[in-house]
Order: structure tokens, then sequence, then C-alpha cells
């Protein structure tokens, strides 16, 4: 390539609204992929993004545009603010959003009044692709509806109100019914043969589209009006819960942006103002207040506080941070007012990374191609051609009559058609979903049960998800003449009035004993070493026991339990008052009561058991060696999401996490599955949901997914075997249009029958 060559090649990146599935990425890709001087194609389903590079001299970009409208899918450049203001599609500006909550709790956001509209730049509509009323695809004005309300769920509702009619009139008609069979068939095949011929005509002749519509047309033409309706109709169907899954999954991604704050309080000599936080610029200093996130990655100036940084680490206890050191975006200020100088610009903060890392692991992995369309590649050429030679061979070769081949090349069409495979695949998904979600096992969609049910190996983040996520008092240590009802109405005392989660573990202790918090006054804070206050008339610390050494409030044997608690991965504080030690509370965020039953079901399983955590490395020993597991410590977003790449190249991984921290890890993992007390981010982001917190049911998951994987594999058995066998004794002549009807059918009721057996199966039960 010539330099000037090289010099007229830019790089283009467009929004792209409508794809639902990895077909629809795959289509966009070959047929953009084809034009002359476009080189470097990606496609991101859930980013809704199409980047490559283009020669302007060979192809423009209206071509470009031209060709994705084509397919059914509408196109809009991303403009330049983009980047800074880092808006995701579908996402306003961040200084327009509302329903952000700078001061909630990081495990519960709201966001129910999070924007997700339609795109703030958007192209006209193509009148020749999208102004029928049987467009597939999404359209961006639907994205505030329910499903019902948009245009597929409207012809999907009127193609069964069409289907309901038919049979009813053709019960009191006949001859009537089969005209409003006919019809709800050409309503729902349009828009699938408009889009087979706008891939045919970029060199793609046999997608699951032609697939359908070759079937439907056939199937008219054998006076089959009745099966093309019905199978129309569930393919319609099949295309919407696609589409509201895709749909869920993105305004997931979306609400990433909400973690940061819409505003910060930026310092300008000796007084503050409030400014948008996406208009902050590196070197700038900004004031957070105690319960406020942090706007931008930054340096603390001035001030000391803990900062509760599990929205980023999954740290389960808030760090003490202080002058010179750095803090992340979206971490919140828990204790004292803090200055923050900023280091990081808004589109390079720690949220903003978080998010490109979940756009990064979705555009690299793979998407699963669903099986029919992978099976057209070949069946429906082969069934089309060999009807083809069953109509012109024998007659053009041989003389014999017309009539008759060209009836039994219908009844090939017929009995070709995918009627059983197409309703086959889609039932046992539906049976193996609806057993999960009376169990709480929610999965997206059968690309999600096909990749669970070849995991090897599960990966889980430590925090509130093998553990509660909640500090719990283990052991209370009185010293001396001291009871340990009187240590905790002395720690209760000192801590009323917190929120820190040691704090709270202190008090819930002190609540479940039955004891009463001394009265208090004048709590301190000890710039992260502890909180004192005057309890009882007297002076009174919490503290850390290093602290507590320093000033008389703990000796040598005191710091050797102390030492003790902590090698076991517990947090251990000091009680004492002037010179007098009064005992050591212990605490530790202890695992779910079944999680070494789930790593023993999965080892049972030949599953592999690993903990990814932020927590120090003395924590995750202490939790992984009484579970039985390995770990990795010490892990932030991007350790987490290299770990999984790199065990994922050698076969199927599962992750499980409640937190925003694990959304890239969520992405990047064959399956990504979100403890249900998670956050609403990790819930939408990931695979699967388990909405009962219990670890006990990601084995559960996995067997319901090889059951399930295993019903699949019987019902194409059954369906192309029967396929098999009337299709030489059709071309033989031994059986006629009828049987072939009676053949097809009657695969379609054997493969649902078998696939309703899933609702049966309990997946709890060890095999």
């Amino acid at each position: 390539m010539t330099m000037s060559e090289a010099a007229r090649e830019t790089s283009c990146d467009w929004t792209v609204t409508g794809m639902d599935c990895g077909s629809c990425a795959t289509k966009i890709k070959d047929a953009v992929a084809r034009l002359p001087g476009v080189s470097g194609v990606e496609v991101g389903i859930m980013s809704e993004r199409l980047r490559l590079t283009l020669d302007e001299a060979q192809t423009g970009k209206d071509r470009i545009e031209k060709t994705v409208r084509a397919l059914g899918y509408e196109i809009a450049p991303r403009t330049a603010s983009a980047k800074k203001e880092f808006v995701l599609p579908g996402v306003l500006p961040a200084a327009d959003q509302t329903g952000a909550h700078p001061d909630d709790d990081h495990a519960t956001h709201d966001h129910a009044g999070h924007d997700h509209g339609s795109m703030a730049a958007s192209t006209k509509q193509d009148e020749s692709s999208h102004g029928s009323p049987g467009h597939i695809h999404d359209d961006p004005a639907d994205r505030a509806k329910r499903w019902f309300q948009t245009a597929k769920g409207r012809l999907v509702i009127f193609t069964a109100l069409l289907l309901a009619a038919a049979w009813i009139i053709e019960y009191l008609a006949p001859e009537i019914g089969k005209w409003a069979f006919v019809a709800a068939c050409l309503i729902g095949v349009a828009p699938v043969a408009q889009r087979a011929f706008a891939a045919l005509r970029m060199g793609q002749p046999f997608t699951i589209e032609s697939l359908m519509t070759i079937a439907a047309i056939g199937a008219l033409f054998i006076n089959a009006a009745e099966e093309a309706a019905l199978v129309v109709f569930l393919f319609a169907v099949g295309e919407v819960l696609e589409g509201v899954a895709a749909g869920k999954a993105r305004d997931g991604i979306r609400a990433l942006a909400n973690l940061v704050p819409k505003t910060a309080q930026l310092v300008t000599g000796e007084t503050t103002r409030e400014v948008p936080a996406a208009s902050l610029s590196i070197g700038q200093t900004v004031l957070v207040r105690p319960g406020d996130r942090i706007p931008a990655d930054g340096e603390i100036t001035e001030g000391t506080s803990g900062v509760d940084e599990s929205p980023v680490t999954g740290e389960s206890v808030p760090k003490t941070r202080g002058p010179g050191e750095s803090v992340f975006a979206g971490s919140i200020n828990t204790e004292a007012a803090l200055r923050v100088k900023v280091t990081k610009g808004p589109e390079d903060n720690t949220i903003a990374r978080i998010i490109r890392l979940v756009e990064e692991a979705e555009e690299a992995r793979a998407p699963t191609e669903r099986f029919i369309d992978r099976f057209s590649r070949w069946y429906m050429p082969a069934i089309v051609a060999v009807a083809a030679l069953v109509v012109l061979v024998p007659p053009l070769a041989f003389g014999q009559p017309w009539d008759t081949w060209v009836y039994r090349g219908l009844a090939l069409l017929l009995i070709g058609c995918p009627c059983a495979l197409v309703i086959s695949v889609p039932a046992s998904i539906a049976s193996a979903m609806s057993t999960g979600a009376r169990r709480g096992l929610l999965m997206k969609g059968g690309a999600v049960i096909e990749a669970a049910a070849k995991v090897d190996v599960v990966t889980f983040d430590k925090t509130g998800t093998l553990t509660h996520g909640r500090p719990q008092v283990t052991d209370v240590v009185p010293f001396g003449a001291t009871t340990e009802a009187e240590l905790l109405a002395v720690a209760a005392g000192v801590e009323m009035g917190s929120s820190h989660p040691l704090a709270i573990a202190i008090l819930n202790k002190a609540k479940d004993a039955g004891v009463t918090a001394l009265s208090s006054q004048d709590a301190k804070a000890l710039m992260g070493k502890g909180v004192v206050a005057t309890v009882g008339g007297a002076p009174a610390w919490v503290a850390s026991p290093r602290y507590a050494m320093e000033h008389g409030g703990l000796d040598g044997l005191g710091l050797r339990q102390a030492t003790i608690f902590e090698e076991d991965g517990k947090t251990a504080v000091a009680v004492f008052r002037e010179k007098t030690p009064l005992g050591l509370i212990a605490m530790r965020d202890e695992p779910r009561a079944d999680a070494k039953d789930a790593v023993r079901q999965l080892t049972a399983m030949g599953v592999t058991s690993v903990i990814l955590t932020g927590d120090n490395p003395r924590t995750a020993s202490a939790i992984a060696g009484s579970l039985g597991l390995k770990f990795e410590a010490d892990m932030l977003p991007e350790d987490k999401l290299a770990y999984i790449r790199e065990i994922g190249s050698k076969g199927g991984v599962m992750m499980i996490g409640d937190g925003i921290n694990d959304a890239p890890a969520l992405k990047q993992a064959s399956v990504g599955v979100a403890m249900g007390s998670g956050t609403d981010v990790a819930l939408e982001t990931a695979d699967a949901a388990i909405l009962r917190d219990r670890v006990t049911d990601i084995p559960a998951t996995i067997r319901l997914s090889r059951a399930a994987m295993a019903n699949i594999r019987q019902n194409v058995t059954i369906a192309l075997g029967l396929k098999a066998v009337f299709l030489v004794t059709s071309v033989l002549g031994l059986t006629g249009l009828w049987i072939a009807i009676l053949a097809d059918t009657g695969a379609t009721v054997l493969v649902t029958l078998n696939a309703l057996r899933l609702l049966r199966f309990n997946p709890e039960r060890e095999s």
C-alpha cells in the first residue's frame, strides 16, 4: 500500500439499531466487507456499533449506510462528542440525564428514572426498507415501549389473531378459513422475504430468512396454509423475544454511566461551585462531601476518609484514603470531606474504562449462531436441489408425467420444510427456561443455555457472591473483669449513628445479644484509625490494634490475638478506655451457608471452581481454604477480564458476580451469571441471574442447561430421522402428500412432547 492510499483511508464509526442476534451482526459484516475499499469491519451487537476502515475514493459512507439499510437496519454516524461525554447509544449526555442518585448505596442503585430514550442523532428512515409496518427489526422509537407496542409485537399479535380467527372460520366454513391462513402466512412472511431478498442481493442466498421464505411458500403451494402460517408466527415470536432480550442487555450496559454523578463541586479559590462532572479537566480540584460519589479519577490533596471502592474493586470493607493517595470515579466517600485533584478526564475515568471493557468483551466474543441458521447452510440448498431434480429429471429425461413428479416434488418440499426443527429447538429452550424461572434460575435465551452446558470452569467473585457482602462479628474477646455484654455496650455506644460497615456489624451484634448501647456524645473519627466518643461520661475508643497498642489500649497478648484473627482473614478492632483495654471484636464477611456444598456439586460434575476477588490475599485465602477451591486476590476489573479471557481460550467458563466491577468479566465469560442481591447493572449485563441468592443454584443452572441440550439433540434426531425416512418414501412414490403432511406434523408433535418433559425436570436433584 502506498503512502497516498493509506492517507485516503479513514476510520468510520456508526450506530446500527435493530440487531437482535449473532446472525444480524454476521449479515451486516459480510455485506459491508464485500464493498471495495472496506477493511477491518467490526460489529458489536450490544454496543450497536459498526466500525471499519474505509477508502472513500472507492466507496463512500453513504453507500455503507445504504447497504445496511437495505438489510433492514437503521444506521447513524456516531458523533465526535460521544467520546468526550462518553455517550452510549440511547443515553443522553451526562448533564441531561435524569434519575441518577449519587448518594445511593452502591448495591441498590435506583435506575428507574434513567432515560433510555431514542438516539439523539438518527437519520431519516429509508422508505424502501422501513416503511412497511411489518419491518422486523427494532425501531429506535420502539425502545421505550413494551414489546406489544412495537412494530414486531403488533405483527405477532395481529398474526396470532388471524390464526385464531382462521381456525374458527375454518371450523364454521372451511372454504373461507383457508384464505385466512393464507393471509396470516403472507403478512407474516412478507418482511422475512424482504430481508431474504436483500441478503440475496448482497450475496447471501441461504440465510434463515430464505429458509423460512421457501418453507412458507412451498407449504402454500401444496395447500398447507395452516402449517405455513403457524411456522411464520412462531418465527416472529422468536424474533420478538430476541429483541426484548437484546434491549434489556443494552439497558444494563447504558446504566453503567449512572455510577458517575452528574455534577461535581469544583473548587475555585476559596469557594466552590456546582459544574457538570463531564466538564471536569485534568488538574482541577473538586470537593467530595461525606456520602457523595467521587466524580472523577484523582488524587486526594486534603482530608482523610474511608472510601468505599466496591463498585470498582469489589473490596468488601471501605479503605482509608488520605493525602497523596488515588481514588476512583464512582467510589463513595463514607466519612469526611475530601479535596480531590482530577488526574483523568471523563472519557478515561474508571467507569468509562469499565464500559469500554464491557464493549470489547462483547465484540471479542464470537456470537453463538442459532442452530437452525447453521444447519440451513447445507440443508436448505440440498432440499431445494433435490426437489428441483425430482420435479424436472423424470419428465425431461424419462418422459414421465409432469403432474406426478410435481406432486412428489411438492411433497418433498413439505417434508423438507423445517417445521419440526424450527419448533423443536425453541420448544426445548422455552421449557428449560420455564423450569428454571420457577426456581429462580433466569437464562437469557438459547445461546446462554448452550454455552452453560459446555462450562468446565466456574469463577466466583467473592464479596456478595460466595459471601453475604456484609461483615459480621465472629468473635468477642473481653479482657480482665470486663464481660462480653459490657464490651459490646461500650463498642456500640462509640459506633452509635455510624454507617460504616464495621460499625453496623458491631451494632447488629449488640442488638442480637440483647445489649443496650451506652449513651454517647462527641463521636469523632481518628483519621482512619478508629473512632473515639464520650461513653458513659468517659472517653472510649474502637480502633485498630496498632493504634490501641500505641495508646495503651492493648497489650502484647492482645496484639498476638489480633494477629491470629487477621491471619484467619478477619478484621479485628480493639475496644478500650483511657489506658484500660476492654477487649477485641473480630469481624468477617462470612461465606454463604450453601457455598461449600455448591463447590462440592460442581466438582462432582467435573467443573473446576476459582475465586476472583479484589480483597487482600489473607481474606481470600481464608475463604478459599474453608470452601476447598483456588483463588486469585487483589484483582481489578482488568485483571478479572484478562484471567477469564485466558482460561476461556481453553474451554467454557462461567463467571458469577454481583457488582459493577464484575461487568467486564461477566461479558467476557462464556456465561456471565449475576446473583440476585447484586446491582441492577450486574443483573442486566449478565447472561443469566440467580434470584434466590443460593450458590447451589449455580450447579443447578449447569445441570438444567445440560439436560436442555440433551433434549435438543433428541429432538433433532427425531425430526431429521422422520424426514429422512419419508424423503425416501416420497421420492419412490410409496407415500403421498397426506402422509407427508402427517409425517411433518407428527414430527412436530413428537419433538414438542419431548421438549415438554423438561417442565418436570428438577435441576436441584443430583444425578
